[in-house]
């Protein structure tokens, strides 16, 4: 098997699930609760929480634990926007964010917002000019992600946090889930950020919202004040410590540029891929287009041969089947249309890449001639068959657009 689809799941680390089954058997307390069991489970809360925030070195930060980066976003955006919508009812985010972020600004809107959705530039980045431009006395809230999680392009974080810094008023809320153990960022001027376990070798299901100290927010879920009042609901100390550990067996792999500036040189080479990722974006992950084969055949072609890719995000494949992000950076619906996504992790190796490769072209000319044959086939049946000539031209101009079809 080669798993090429990291940026969707990761396979848990051996060392996380070790250690997830001890706590979850062994401290099992509720970490609220007022007795031995209780205040265990809560000891280790908080040192998952100290291990978190020293691994980013902050010191003016809190670590919140909830469920996934798409509860983390949720809490972050929604609660701080409507805590201070007194402020001002301006935000900012990107037009190729993950959904949990764009749905949530869809709401708001709703709730009388006015959102400013910024553009990339050619290489998916949003230009620090851009947002400057865009910030507005009545701004509140910026959220951007610091690694795109189709085509892996990277934004300059840590220029933004320069600029929104001159306004007192505004915060600055990051997804950081495809960036968290594969590029180095400095967060300690970020007001705001979230990442998923699953992401970095942990287990679903596990997420942090990291806060800087001070920051109100009105919380999206009530209940019993668990989280500082931000997240209600009982705190799963087992994910909680899991997540700590993925975190701290996480960090950049200068092994995984070799296998992404390969696989980008070789894929350059083929003839009918069009390849929308940026060549200085995550080395983690590589998005392209087959311009001549739909790209659903071409995942399932590989799946077969049991080489796991992916075509647009798994957070949204299965409503929309063509990617906005690729649409939104390449202005190509077509390209859009017809992604593919390798997404690495520290693990895969260059031979898995050239095994890929070899796969891929061999699927890519078998599909070709496969469509040659069925269309020659069809064609000689017809032009045997007693017809009438206006039925046969008929047939064979139906059959040419089938077979145009395919060939896309």
């Amino acid at each position: 098997m080669i798993y090429f689809d990291n940026a969707a799941t990761t396979k848990p680390n051996d060392e996380v699930v070790a250690l997830f089954n001890k706590v979850e058997t062994e401290s099992f307390g509720n970490s609220s609760s007022i007795h031995g069991l209780g205040f265990s489970s809560n000891a280790l809360l908080n040192k998952s929480r100290e291990i978190i925030l020293k691994y980013f070195k902050l010191t003016k930060h809190n670590v919140y634990f909830c469920s996934s980066a798409t509860e983390g976003n949720n809490i972050a955006i929604k609660g701080y926007a409507l805590k201070f919508k007194s402020r001002g009812t301006h935000l900012i985010t990107s037009t190729i964010e993950h959904p949990s972020v764009l749905e949530c600004f869809k709401q708001l809107e709703s709730f009388g917002f006015e959102v400013t959705y910024l553009k990339p530039n050619k290489d998916g980045v949003i230009e620090p000019e851009v947002l400057k431009h865009a910030l507005r006395d009545d701004t509140i809230l910026v959220s951007i992600m610091a690694v795109n999680n189709e085509i892996g392009s990277i934004n300059p974080i840590e220029e933004y946090a320069k600029i929104i810094a001159n306004y007192p008023k505004v915060k600055l809320h990051v997804d950081a889930t495809q960036a968290v153990g594969k590029i180095n960022l400095n967060y300690s001027d970020v007001d705001m950020f979230t990442f998923s376990g699953h992401k970095i070798h942990g287990l679903k299901n596990s997420g942090v919202l990291i806060m800087k100290k001070g920051i109100e927010m009105i919380p999206v879920i009530s209940g019993g004040g668990q989280e500082d009042g931000l997240r209600s609901g009982t705190v799963s100390t087992s994910m909680a410590v899991s997540l700590a550990k993925a975190l701290t067996l996480s960090k950049p792999s200068n092994s995984i540029n070799e296998l992404h500036d390969h696989l980008f040189n070789e894929l350059s080479k083929i003839d009918g891929i069009t390849i929308n990722s940026p060549k200085n974006g995550s080395s983690y992950i590589v998005n392209f287009s087959s311009t001549k084969k739909k790209a659903s055949v071409i995942v399932e072609g590989l799946s077969n041969r049991q080489i796991y890719i992916s075509s647009v995000s798994a957070c949204h494949s299965k409503f929309e089947p063509i990617s906005y992000v690729v649409k939104e950076v390449t202005g190509d619906e077509k390209l859009a249309s017809n992604t593919l996504r390798v997404s690495f992790d520290n693990s895969n190796t260059m031979e898995e890449v050239d095994a890929f490769l070899k796969n891929l072209k061999e699927l890519l000319e078998t599909l070709k001639w496969s469509i040659h044959i069925l269309w020659f086939a069809l064609v000689n049946f017809l032009q045997k068959v007693k017809i009438k000539n206006n039925l046969l031209k008929h047939w064979q101009e139906t059959f040419a657009d089938v077979y145009l079809i395919f060939q896309v």
